[in-house]
Parts: structure tokens; C-alpha cells; sequence
């Protein structure tokens, strides 16, 4: 715990780093200032006697190393300090804590130089380099220059990963140890999913072929899949078949033998899901660059088949078939993802949260406008498992 002295004047450089002074922007000369009553609540109580006594003398010393100045009420009790500015290269002394402008220096030399190593990137260093010019907080730094230089590494390569990789691997490649990465997995998800165009930030890293454990894809239906010279046919399966991600590429050629395919976002639904004419597919909840060249390669030796994606009735369904549209260039059509299915599933829908409702404003303009509409004006969302 930090002693008075300590807190006193790590509150009073905190309100001084935060100030236009601190950037040289400031028309008028400030003063930094803290009410001891409101900082410190027990200088109040007068059965905190030890606190009290603790706290005058704490103001006394630092009146005393020239940091800050003291003003009494005429009963001599304390009312407020205020920071001497010329003094905060000691204060930073005495508290052992590195000068914001020492940090904000290292971290615009770091923002420089990962700025040009993608889009995404580019877009997040821009963004803070412009923060960092009008004194405001660097977004998901956390203080810490060595991890925050782990995180840009992170991001400068993660692009480049062509096929699916384990986390742990993708740890040692870039840092010569399994655990790093995992370290600071948040903070890359989170600038990913910020800045990144992907539909859910629970499977941004696993669109990006890194995963923890082997994906696979998992079929029934009407169709018959010809892989390593043998030839399966899922009409004479009752049930389905897996292929892991490694064997996706090994796959010689697909046949759907019905009308349509079906990609259904929820394993529990894709289970309880009967097929007619229908290729069944669960992509595993997520589509990185193995599913999606398996997807592209279905619809090149099926052109003439329609598909169709069956997933949540909610923003992040509705993004995640854009998003599945975008990357591969297949024409989905949503399949019970409407207004009526929602209308007639009332009894199992779920309120909205902000976020939710902030990506479906998003979505008012588009082709799920009236949709998205709807969902917003009746709070509401229905989550595939609901329709089992």
C-alpha cells in the first residue's frame, strides 16, 4: 500500500500529465490542486486519529522537499495542496516512476515503426500517434513498453499465418517461448476486433488460422466427397463425418447430390438439424482460410446449387454471413433469419445488450435494415439453439 506521501503526490502529477500544461497547449497558467477532504475521506473522521496525524505530517514533509504548498482553514486544519510544477522532475525522482513524456517518446518510436506493416496496423498507430499529440490515453497500453512492443509484433504477423497454426506455436515462432502469447492474447484480440474486419471477437484469432486445439468440418446430407482416392457417400451415413483442417485440402472433389447447401453456425443446431435436399455443413464455428478455400472449391464443382446460411437471429449472425459472403464470394442467402421466424419465436427470444444494439445501427442501411429494424425496436434477439 502507498503511503500518504506517495499518494498525495502521484494524484497531484497524475492531474498535471493530464493537463493542457502538460503538452505546452495551456492559454492560461493552471494550478494542480487536490481538496484533502475529498481525496481522503478519513482526514474527515475524527475517530481515524492515526490517519489524520499520518496525513498532516505526509503534507508537512512534502511541503517541506519543496513538491507542493499546503493551504489551512483559520482552525489549522489542512484544506488543500497544490503541486509546484517546476518540482516534478524530483517528484518523479522520489516516486520512482518514469516521466509520461519519457513513455509517450518510446511509444511513438514503437508506433512508427510497425505503422507500415499492414492496413490494420496503420489504421491503430495512426490513431494513436494523434491521441498521444492532444494528451489522451493511449488505447490498450497498459504501461508496460516491453509487452506493448510484444502486442505490435503480434499484429505485424499475425497476417501472414497461411494455415492453422496453434497458438502455442505461433508463441514460439514469434517469441521463442509457448506462453507469451497467451500473456497478451487480449489485448491483440482487442485491437483486432477494433480496428480488424471480422464479425465476432470471440473467433477473430481463429479466422486467422490460429486456434488452440485442430478445427474440422462436418458434413451430412446429400453428398458424396471424394478424398485420397476413396469415395464417401453421406446418403449411406446416418449421421455425419468430420474432416479435420489438414484434410480439407486433400479433398479431390465434392458432389452435392441435392439442391441446395446449408452452412449452419451452431454445432447443437447443425446435430438437431434433418436433412432433405440439403449438403449439411458446420464450419466449426468460425470460417479461416482452410474453410473458406474448402467453401470456394464446393461452390467452383457446384455452381448451380443455392446456398443458404443458417445461423443466430442477431447482430453477430448477421454479421458473420456478410462476412462469409465477403471472404468467399459465394452467394448465401439467409435461411430463417426474418422477421417471421423471430415474430413466431417471441416466447424465446432475449433482450438486446448496448452492444448488440450498437452493431445493428450499423446494419439500418443495408440489405438487413428492416431486420435489424425490427430486433431494435422490439429488443429482441433469438439465438439458434431456440429453434431445435
Amino acid at each position: 500500500m502507498k503511503s500518504y506521501k506517495e499518494a498525495i503526490l502521484s494524484r497531484l502529477i497524475d492531474k498535471y500529465e493530464r493537463s493542457k500544461s502538460f503538452i505546452g497547449d495551456n492559454k492560461v497558467n493552471q494550478n494542480f490542486s487536490l481538496q484533502l477532504s475529498k481525496e481522503f475521506p478519513e482526514y474527515c473522521d475524527d475517530s481515524k486519529i492515526y490517519e489524520i496525524k499520518a496525513i498532516e505530517i505526509a503534507v508537512s514533509d512534502l511541503t517541506e522537499a519543496g513538491f507542493i504548498t499546503c493551504k489551512k482553514q483559520k482552525n489549522g486544519v489542512l484544506s488543500s495542496v497544490t503541486l509546484k510544477v517546476d518540482a516534478t522532475d524530483n517528484a518523479y525522482v522520489f516516486l520512482k516512476r518514469k516521466p509520461k513524456k519519457d513513455i509517450n517518446s518510446k511509444v511513438v518510436e514503437l508506433l512508427n515503426a510497425y505503422s507500415e506493416k499492414n492496413e490494420l496496423l496503420n489504421a491503430y498507430c495512426s490513431r494513436q500517434l494523434e491521441r498521444i499529440s492532444t494528451n489522451k490515453s493511449i488505447e490498450h497500453f497498459k504501461g508496460d513498453i516491453k509487452e506493448f512492443k510484444l502486442v505490435l509484433k503480434a499484429l505485424a504477423e499475425i497476417f501472414n499465418v497461411a494455415q492453422e497454426t496453434f497458438q502455442r506455436d505461433f508463441s514460439v515462432r514469434l517469441y521463442g517461448d509457448s506462453k507469451t502469447f497467451e500473456r497478451i492474447r487480449g489485448t491483440v484480440v482487442s485491437i483486432l476486433n477494433e480496428y480488424g474486419d471480422f464479425p465476432e471477437k470471440e473467433t477473430v484469432l481463429e479466422d486467422l488460422n490460429i486456434v488452440s486445439n485442430p478445427g474440422h468440418v462436418f458434413f451430412k446430407g446429400c453428398g458424396i466427397i471424394r478424398i485420397c482416392g476413396q469415395t464417401i457417400d453421406l446418403r449411406s451415413i446416418s449421421g455425419d463425418i468430420a474432416l479435420s483442417s489438414a484434410l480439407l485440402r486433400s479433398i479431390d472433389s465434392i458432389e452435392v447430390t441435392g439442391s441446395k447447401v446449408v452452412t449452419i453456425e451452431n454445432l447443437t443446431t447443425f446435430n438437431a438439424y434433418i436433412p432433405n435436399q440439403e449438403l449439411v455443413v458446420y464450419l466449426g464455428g468460425y470460417h479461416n482460410t482452410a474453410r473458406r478455400l474448402f467453401i470456394k472449391k464446393l461452390y467452383e464443382l457446384n455452381p448451380d446449387k443455392r446456398y443458404y446460411h443458417f445461423g443466430d437471429i442477431d447482430a453477430g449472425g448477421l454479421y458473420i454471413l456478410l462476412h462469409l459472403r465477403k471472404k468467399t464470394g459465394v452467394p448465401f442467402m439467409p435461411l430463417h433469419m426474418d422477421i417471421e421466424t423471430l415474430s413466431k419465436n417471441s416466447q424465446y427470444t432475449k433482450k438486446l445488450t448496448e452492444n448488440d444494439k450498437k452493431r445493428l445501427k450499423n446494419l439500418l442501411d443495408g440489405e438487413f435494415g428492416e431486420i435489424a429494424s425490427y430486433m431494435i425496436k422490439n429488443n429482441c434477439k433469438l439465438e439458434q439453439e431456440s429453434l431445435d
